[in-house]
């Protein structure tokens, strides 16, 4: 681990460093905890596809924890954000292995992982590599075999060919000005790291909020996980009119409910 790559504070009081893992710089954001008894579990915030760390909910809830004496980290993968490399060079394993190297080499403890979107794979990836550090599950609108189940699986054909003939594709966003590149490597590479095809062996309590008009990640998504993990302790939120991104002030109300009552659950 490096030192402060900036003097820059976060919003509830972390500070920005580098996590150098290879050739590549992990940008993240850390803010310990102040419990002092050291009961309660960490949360770690693990980001979508195309988004960075300074995103809402991820801000959002770390001002949640700072006030509540829990550590919070944040982070930004590999082409994302502050980090560096490009985009359309990362894949699943490059972004779930750059989500471990926070976990072991950042946090201390026992952790919660809040994962959104493509996070909610990437939190399931980590708990599943390393199941004594997690202490629960927190997933918003999580996108498990997304880039099979609602890429792959839902391209027409032209699309498809274009992928495997040139290696990528440059898809409109809802979400800003710049098209999404999606790369026949990112498919590729996704199809090694599919969850929902058989049981997910997680033992831990998991909470999963999902917005019934996300027009993204469909919110049978959350049942099917539901239904894949072996664990009982599972509960999911429909929220009627929720999207994909629950950054509503209702949204994040909910988020911070959700995971204080899942850590005084598990601090008890």
């Amino acid at each position: 681990m490096t030192g402060p790559a900036a003097s820059s504070s976060a919003l509830s009081g972390g500070a920005h460093h580098t996590l150098q893992r290879g050739a590549a710089t992990i940008a993240y954001h850390h803010t310990p905890g102040t419990d002092p008894e050291g009961l309660a579990p960490g949360v770690l915030f693990l980001g979508g596809f195309m988004s960075d760390m300074t995103g809402t909910k991820a801000t959002a809830l770390e001002s949640w924890c700072a006030a509540e004496g829990l550590s919070f980290t944040r982070f930004d993968y590999q082409g994302h954000g502050a980090s560096s490399g490009r985009f359309d060079e990362g894949t699943i394993g490059t972004w779930a292995d750059d989500a471990l190297a926070v976990l072991d080499r950042v946090t201390v403890g026992p952790q919660i992982l809040v994962g959104s979107s493509m996070g909610g794979w990437m939190m399931l990836l980590t708990a599943l590599r390393r199941p004594e550090r997690i202490a629960g599950l927190v997933g918003i609108a999580p996108a498990p075999d997304f880039t099979e189940d609602l890429m792959w699986d839902l391209f027409d054909e032209p699309t498809r060919r274009e992928i495997l003939e040139t290696g990528r594709w440059l898809r409109p966003s809802d979400y800003g000005p710049e098209p999404q590149p999606i790369t026949r490597a990112l498919i590729e590479d996704g199809r090694n790291h599919l969850l929902l095809r058989a049981p997910i062996a997680f033992d831990k309590p998991v909470r999963l909020l999902h917005g019934v008009r996300d027009p993204d990640v469909p919110w049978q998504v959350s049942l099917r996980l539901a239904d894949a993990l072996t664990t009982d302790d599972v509960r999911v939120t429909l929220i009627k009119d929720g999207d994909h991104r629950l950054s509503r002030p209702q949204d994040i109300d909910l988020l911070c409910r959700t995971v204080g009552d899942l850590v005084r659950e598990i601090a008890a």
